[in-house]
Formats: structure tokens, sequence, C-alpha cells
């Protein structure tokens, strides 16, 4: 019999209390516990335990793309941030548009032993966007594939998203939109507006996603299917998504940390850390997205996490790829963003980063209440921790982060898969 005691944490941000792990369950909450005895002790004064975080929207890239991230290495970086569940995105090489290839990396994630790791199938055949790929195949598979998404890609004709939210309805699946018009943004190389036109970058407008979501949503509720919106970035989706909502209709979203937070003005740098689909936009748009992930407009924080080596970052504007690792700093960009500005306490960061997630995904032992008799998924953060990112440090293969240098708050000290510690004193077990 395995024992864990954490002692004098602040569940969910509230009053300090004890929390004991037997054999991966937790068995009791409190103070002054009874069966304490031969625990291993955490001791966790002022610290924020919650439920282990959940990510809908990670690149693995494995297989194909091992020069940037693999399973073992992404889900290093996924418990050193405080996550215990990642959604592996379908773009890989082989495209995971089979049932054999999602549980390979199914597999994969049960090997790593790092955080448990949920396949993406994807909708279309190879991500082309023409024919509808083995949804049911992989839904039926051991990987049990319930979230089905071209990220990376749009699925822009109508008649196959509407087909392909029409069938996952069998089993409540969910298709996850990229949402990006790509005639509106052929050649687009940054956000299109001011900054856009001074630099002489094509721009990338707003529009190109927001007339998907609409699209998208009149066509989610037209066959009563579930639609979620991957990393929504402008305000104008915002009101897209918030009018959807108010007509009761089955419509999620989710943003990532770095649209919070950054704005295209970075731009101007020319640094290609700063390159990312869908783009950094305006400091109104950043706000947009603030308010709406504190009213529950956008019912989650998703990384993103998209690695790449070195000299796939390291070149000109124009030729570099798109995308920023986040698994490892999202935590504290949130706490940066939102808890330290007043718009989410830490119970509404378990929300929109565990229960909330954990439910679109249909993940059933994952965004649990800390509870007696509930998986011991959990995530140990100090709050007052200060300091500069530093990606040398880095458990993921890659290190194109936008943060390098720049302090941010809070650490996660520990983290708990079913009651196994996978990081201790911020260092992974």
């Amino acid at each position: 019999m395995s024992k864990t005691l954490i002692r004098g944490a602040k569940i969910l941000g509230g009053e300090a209390q004890d929390v004991l792990i037997t054999d991966g369950v937790i068995t009791a909450v409190g103070n002054d516990l009874n069966g304490t005895e031969d625990a291993t002790v955490v001791e966790a004064a002022g610290r924020i335990l919650l439920p282990g975080l959940v990510d809908l929207h990670t690149h693995l890239r494995e297989p194909g793309r091992e020069d940037s991230e693999t399973v073992l290495t992404g889900t290093k970086a996924a418990a050193v941030g405080g996550f215990t569940a990642v959604h592996a995105m379908a773009n890989t090489f082989p495209v995971a548009d089979t049932a054999g290839v999602v549980e390979q990396v199914w597999r994969l994630g049960k090997e790593s032993g790092y955080c448990d790791v949920q396949p993406v199938g994807a909708v279309t055949v190879g991500l082309e966007g023409k024919k509808l790929a083995e949804l049911g195949a992989m839904h039926d598979s051991a990987a049990g594939v319930r979230v089905f998404s071209d990220d990376g890609k749009c699925v822009d004709d109508a008649v196959i998203m509407r087909r392909a939210l029409e069938y996952v309805k069998a089993f409540d699946g969910v298709i996850a939109q990229h949402a990006q018009e790509p005639r509106l943004t052929a050649g687009a190389q940054m956000n299109e507006g001011i900054v856009s036109a001074e630099l002489g970058l094509a721009g990338w407008p707003a529009v190109a996603e927001e007339s998907i979501i609409a699209r998208d949503v009149l066509l989610a509720a037209h066959v009563g299917s579930r639609v979620h919106i991957c990393h929504l970035s402008t305000a104008g989706s915002v009101e897209i998504v918030r009018w959807a909502k108010s007509k009761g209709w089955n419509v999620t979203a989710e943003v990532t940390p770095h649209h919070l937070l950054l704005t295209d003005e970075l731009v101007r740098s020319y640094n290609p850390v700063y390159k990312v689909n869908p783009p950094l936009r305006t400091e109104a748009d950043v706000l947009a997205l603030r308010e709406a992930l504190a009213d529950g407009t956008i019912d989650c924080v998703a990384t993103d996490h998209a690695p790449h080596p070195h000299e796939d970052k390291d070149c000109e504007w124009g030729a570099a790829a798109m995308g920023m690792v986040g698994l490892e700093t999202a935590l504290s960009v949130v706490q940066h963003t939102m808890v330290d500005t007043g718009l989410l306490d830490w119970a509404g960061v378990a929300d929109r980063m565990s229960f909330r997630p954990a439910e679109i995904g249909r993940l059933k032992s994952h965004g649990r209440p800390v509870s007696p008799g509930e998986p011991a998924n959990l995530t140990l953060v100090d709050p007052a921790y200060r300091g500069p990112v530093d990606p040398a440090g880095f458990a993921s293969r890659s290190r194109n982060t936008p943060y390098e240098g720049r302090e941010l708050p809070g650490r996660v000290t520990h983290t708990f898969l079913r009651g196994r510690a996978t990081v201790v004193d911020g260092n992974l077990a």
C-alpha cells in the first residue's frame, strides 16, 4: 500500500487542508486525518492544490517529427506544467487518420507514464479536407477517440464539415475546428492591421477566423452536434460564440495562453518566435479574450503546444515555422493574466484548465473534484514564486518559447498521476 499526505494545501485556493492519497485514490480530505502513518509527507503550506490540468490541444509530433518532440518528451513537459492528461493532435507523419495510428500514439502514451495521452483523430484523410477519415474506427479502437480535428488546416468545405458533425453524433464525439478561411489567409504572415501595414507583411484578417466560426456554429445547431473552436483569437470570434451559446447551441471554445498575453506589436522585432497560427492579435483582442474566459464564453485554456527544432525558427520571418511551445509555461501565464488581475480565482482556473477541458474531451478520470474516492490526479502550485523563463531547462525537446527571459509568476512544485508523483519539487520524478 502506497500513501502520500499532502499537508496544508489550499484546495482550489480555499482553506488549508490535508489530503491523503492511498494507492492512487484520494481517501481523505480535512484536518487531523487518521491513517496517515507511513505516508510520504509533502509539505504544502501556502500552495494551491488543483485537479490535474487537462490540455485539449497539444502537438506531440510523434510519429514522424521526433526531431521536434516525442510522446515521451512532450509528456514530461506536460507533467512539469502540471498536466495529467493531454490531447495529441492529428497532424503527425503519417497523419492520425486511422485506427492504427491513433492506437500507436495511445500506446506510446501508456509507455511514457508522465501523463495520459488521448489521441485526437483527423477529420479528413491526410488532413486534405476532401474525404472523411475513419471516424468510427478511431472511436472504436483501443484509443477511444472522441475529439477529431484537422488542426493546422481548416475543414473549409461546408459539406464535409456537416457530414463530420453528423457522423460523430452517434458516439457523442466533437469536431474541433481550426477556424481559418484559406483563401482569405493565402500568404498571410501576421495579424492584418496597423502593424502589418507598417511592416509590409501580408495580413491575416480577423474575418478569416470569424466567418468559419459563424458557419460552423450554424451547422452544429442545424444537425444537433458538438463543435469546439480551437485557439479562438479575436474579439469578433468571442461575440459569435457568445451569441451561439445564448441560443443554447452545443458550442465550446478554447483560448491559448499566448493569446491572453502577447500582441502583434511584438512582430516589430521580426523575431520568428512570435510567428504563430492564428497570429498574435491586438491589445483590444487580448482584453476581449480575457473577459470572455472570465465570464465563461470561452470554456477553457488550451496550450496549442507546437514544438519546432531550432533551425525551423532560427531563420528569416517569412521562412519560419508557425508555433510556440506552451505546456511548461501555461499555468504561469494564466496566473499572470487572469488570477493576478482579479479576473479569475483559483477555483476558476481549475474550471478552465481541468474540469471543462476534461468534460469537452469526455475524460472520465480527469477534471474530477479533490474529494475522497476520486482519482489522485493532482497539481500543487506555489503561487508566490516569481522567476524568469529559461528554456534551457525545459523538459520539451524544443525551445521555441516567446517568454524567454520574461518573469512570470507561479511554479508547479508537484504533479501526481493516479497518486504517483511525476514531478517533485519542480523536477521530474
